[in-house]
């Protein structure tokens, strides 16, 4: 028997136990008012509290049994094997070291100063270098009470650290207890950094006996629920005129203190979010490292990357512009109202008006002249630093273009890289591909990732060749306004390989005889049915950044507020999603078969098609009420259905490490951020965290992850760019296609989220975001329809905002048409925490999906319950919960559970209370007279 039949039972005899001792208590009351007896004050008193108890007890077990799901997640156990924990917990801080190491950028190596000797003494600057930051804060955080910390990772690599400027530090540091205190949930990014005036002449001087060599360490954080500030002024440490992403006169007059003393300065960067660096060309700083978010054991590969013990090779997976308000996106994040004459409403929007130019698709198109192709060199190099994808080495490669060739539609590459250098390492290989472009035609970017690959570690003069695929149709565009699909322009396609975005090291062009337009009489190779317009109505009334006109289309100004109309207004107003959305019309629509007896059960299911007529029987054996409660009440897990003998799952966080929000001690160990994975730059890499990932998972009994996060950094400003890969969907799609592929191989189903356009966090529920279908289609779906389609995931979590003025949980657009229809999509769609009316269940499983991620039960109403359409919506959605379930390692691995030991609490409890009310009761009841017959 299930804990929900045993919670339940416990209710019902709760209730009839009451309703006895109310019974009993009402005869004596009456027999002792008949044979005289008198209630007096106290008695009367005495009864109604003892009344209020018992209605107490009644309605507290009723909402035990209500939340019984959630109640036995976070006091119930799971039995678990403690070598294979503490073994799986082990590959995963040695992977996380593996991929830091390969994934730290090495932005700065002047005079080649790195790497230093391994023995060196060094001097470790900034309040950082004591409370760096391992990740971020909310459902991609982890557990950071073990991590390895910078003075131990560079002790491990054989340096020796000043302990008077730790000690310094240590005195200096905020109260708080978390190791990450720059950022809590909503946002704190107060800069602790001492000022230069409190650094004593002893201890600068101490410093400079001590070594040479400085490095100096600034972090910068990020968290769900809350974006980066784009104005300091309320933050302690903070500048008035500054950004969070750029250093503060408190850091900046540390780092001139530092780069006067001393004679080798290396500056390390602990951000997930791009940073303003220009900085880092000054004359004083030697060296510079972009780490990202090291996780448990990443420290470890710095010291290791600063011994020279790994060769860097990481690739920056953002552009890095020497002012982050060059962006056109810049002007359209944050906080953006609705207003009715002139008040506001309380609903939010967002104009994604820079189109298809975000990242390195706008820098690298901005300053590129529509008819030559030239760049104008001087001016971009006054804008960008670091182009997308660069990266140094200790070492010198050269890349040579074999050959290319093109079969069956797919263009392979083969290239050929040689270490020219004098140390071993590790080398990058990208490729892009220039489309033609028609002034005033469709939107091009001017360079687009095709493909990327790795090398192993090459020894001094030896070479590999690498071979990259892509499809010739991936390089159509979609042409939103006139054909309303993708459309592969005739001309000619320049393929590139690159050291990164910007600079070409050989190229070849391809040929496009004429114009394909792939429209639903020719869909692409890829797509199930042809990808045609979807979102008109997400629209807007935008003024979308044309390449055409740059100057007339760039917005330059920050607009917060837009008069609504009634009819936005009533869209957009939660009371109203029934009424739009749920109004079913039943006609020939057949209900649904209830409670047969076909003695089946969900095991059964292991390895059946999702088409087989099997699925009917087994679904036929369901009640509304079973699917009711497995639609809603899905907050991490899914729960038990006795008809169908399916034991409840674990579902968590985790796109840095386990991450139970309802089970304080399911933490597991922190991986890196997905930034630095992605900076890796290598697919095998990816594929190896998700199978050391999931055999965490299943050491823990965990069925499925929320993870990974493959929203795009739309802006470096996003609170939660550290649970997400890149500002380019190829490079977040191929890492995060793998990262799933290595999951599911260990049994673990992957959510993949939040899907789609949940790129900011300030108003990300309910907000309404406005953007043309290009963009849609090429940048923000990308990443999920290549997941989907290579990665063959069997979950995705919608995103809290709305596409236009539709929720998009509930947008069958979306979850249908696209996700379904269109790429092929078989499993269950779950919503992001179900915490606004807006995110309307019975809307939801009519568009396509499937689940409420609640804990205290959104389940459908009657308007899906007592209608054939809604019933049959219902049937659909368990299905595909079921079918996730089915096929991930829950069923053919279950877990064991320890005893529900709160249960024998709660019947304790109970025990006690009723006997209290039944023993009260008597007493008020019980006469002089009654005793006197009872003799």
């Amino acid at each position: 028997m299930n804990v929900a039949s045993i919670t339940r039972i416990i209710f019902i005899a709760v209730v009839i136990i009451s309703a006895l001792i109310l019974t009993v208590a009402f005869i004596r009351g009456r027999k002792k008012r008949k044979i005289g007896g008198v209630i007096n004050r106290k008695q009367k008193w005495g009864t109604a509290l003892l009344s209020l108890l018992l209605i107490i007890v009644v309605v507290a077990n009723g909402a035990i049994y209500e939340l019984n799901n959630i109640i036995n997640q976070y006091f119930s156990t799971v039995v678990v094997n403690e070598a294979t924990v503490t073994e799986a917990a082990d590959a995963s801080r040695d992977l996380t070291q593996k991929i830091v190491g390969e994934g730290i950028v090495l932005l700065e190596n002047k005079e080649g100063i790195l790497p230093l000797d391994g023995s060196s003494k060094i001097n470790v600057f900034g309040m950082s270098s004591i409370r760096p930051i391992y990740g971020g804060i909310g459902s991609g955080a982890g557990d950071e009470s073990a991590n390895v910390t910078l003075q131990q990772g560079l002790e491990q690599a054989g340096f020796t650290v000043n302990d008077e400027l730790t000690m310094f530090y240590e005195d200096r540091a905020p109260a708080e207890s978390s190791t990450n205190i720059f950022a809590l949930q909503g946002g704190n990014y107060d800069i602790f950094e001492p000022s230069a005036n409190e650094y004593s002449e002893s201890i600068i001087n101490n410093a400079k006996e001590f070594s040479d060599v400085a490095l100096v360490m600034f972090s910068r954080s990020g968290g769900e629920g809350g974006d980066l500030p784009m104005d300091m002024s309320s933050y302690e440490g903070g500048d008035a005129d500054k950004h969070y992403l750029e250093l503060q006169k408190v850091e900046s007059d540390m780092l001139e203190l530092v780069k006067s003393n001393f004679d080798k300065v290396i500056v390390v960067i602990n951000s997930s979010n791009a940073m303003e660096l220009g900085f880092l060309e000054e004359e004083g700083i030697d060296a510079a490292l972009w780490i990202g978010g090291p996780g448990s054991t990443g420290f470890t590969a710095v010291g290791q990357v600063l011994s020279g013990e790994v060769n860097p090779s990481g690739r920056l997976v953002d552009t890095y512009a020497y002012d982050l308000t060059t962006a056109p996106a810049y002007y359209n994040a944050g906080n953006f109202d609705y207003v009715k004459n002139g008040k506001t409403t309380g609903e939010h929007y967002l104009e994604y008006a820079e189109g298809i130019y975000v990242g390195y698709r706008y820098y690298e198109t901005r300053y590129v002249d529509n008819e030559t192709g030239e760049v104008d060199q001087e001016v971009y190099d006054d804008v960008v630093q670091y182009p997308f994808g660069y990266g140094k080495s200790f070492t010198e490669f050269t890349q040579e273009l074999v050959s290319h060739d093109e079969k069956n539609g797919k263009i392979s590459v083969e290239v050929r890289v040689t270490n020219t250098g004098d140390v071993p390492g590790k080398e990058v290989v990208q490729v892009y591909y220039t489309p033609p472009y028609i002034i005033g035609g469709i939107e091009k970017s001017h360079v687009v990732l095709a493909d990327f690959g790795k090398t192993k570690i090459l020894e001094p003069n030896e070479s590999e060749t690498v071979t990259l695929e892509f499809n010739v149709e991936d390089m159509a565009s979609y042409d939103y306004k006139d054909n309303g699909c993708y459309v592969l322009d005739s001309g000619n396609y320049q393929i590139k390989v690159m050291s990164d975005a910007h600079n070409v090291i050989d190229s070849f062009d391809y040929s496009v005889e004429k114009t394909v337009v792939f429209n639903e009489d020719n869909p692409r190779s890829g797509d199930l049915t042809a990808a045609v317009n979807r979102f008109d109505d997400a629209l807007g009334d935008v003024t979308y950044v044309s390449r055409a006109d740059w100057e007339g289309t760039l917005p330059k100004e920050r607009v917060e507020t837009k008069e609504a109309s009634d009819e936005l207004l009533y869209t957009l107003n939660a009371n109203n999603a029934v009424a739009i959305y749920a109004q079913d019309d039943d006609t020939g629509i057949a209900d649904i078969t209830t409670g047969a007896n076909n003695g089946l059960v969900l095991e059964d299911m292991v390895g059946i098609d999702y088409e087989d007529e099997k699925w009917d029987k087994l679904l036929d054996q369901l009640s509304v009420s079973d699917m009711s409660n497995l639609i809603g009440y899905g907050g991490f897990g899914t729960i038990e259905v006795e008809s169908i003998k399916k034991d409840r799952t674990i579902n968590i966080d985790g796109p840095a490490g386990l991450n139970s929000l309802t089970n304080s001690d399911l933490k597991g160990v922190q991986f890196q951020s997905q930034v630095v994975l992605a900076s890796t730059f290598n697919k095998e890499l990816a594929n190896e965290m998700g199978i050391v990932f999931g055999d965490e998972a299943v050491s823990r009994g965990v069925a499925g992850l929320y993870a990974p996060g493959v929203n795009l950094h739309r802006t470096p400003f996003s609170g939660r760019n550290f649970e997400y890969y890149s500002e380019d969907p190829i490079l977040t799609a191929k890492i995060g296609s793998e990262f799933v592929q290595g999951l599911k191989s260990r049994g673990v189903f992957a959510t993949v989220k939040h899907f789609a356009l949940n790129d900011q966090e300030i108003n990300r529920s309910g907000v309404a975001v406005w953007s043309n279908e290009q963009a849609i289609r090429e940048l923000y779906l990308k990443a999920f329809e290549d997941i989907v389609k290579s990665g063959q995931t069997t979950a995705i979590m919608s995103s809290y905002n709305r596409i236009g003025t539709v929720w998009a949980g509930g947008n069958k657009a979306l979850l249908t048409d696209v996700l379904r229809n269109e790429w092929g999509f078989v499993g269950m769609v779950i919503s992001d925490y179900a915490n606004g009316d807006y995110m309307n269940v019975d809307q939801s499983i009519r568009a396509g999906g499937d689940i409420m991620l609640s804990t205290l039960g959104d389940t459908p109403t009657e308007a899906s319950t007592s209608t054939h359409t809604g019933k049959q919506a219902m049937r659909r959605a368990t299905k595909n919960i079921l079918y996730t379930v089915v096929n991930s390692h829950a069923v053919t691995e279950p877990v064991t559970y320890g005893f529900p030991y709160w249960l024998l609490l709660l019947g304790t409890i109970n025990f006690v209370l009723l006997g209290i009310s039944l023993t009260g009761f008597i007493k008020l009841t019980s006469t002089k007279e009654s005793l006197e017959k009872s003799k």
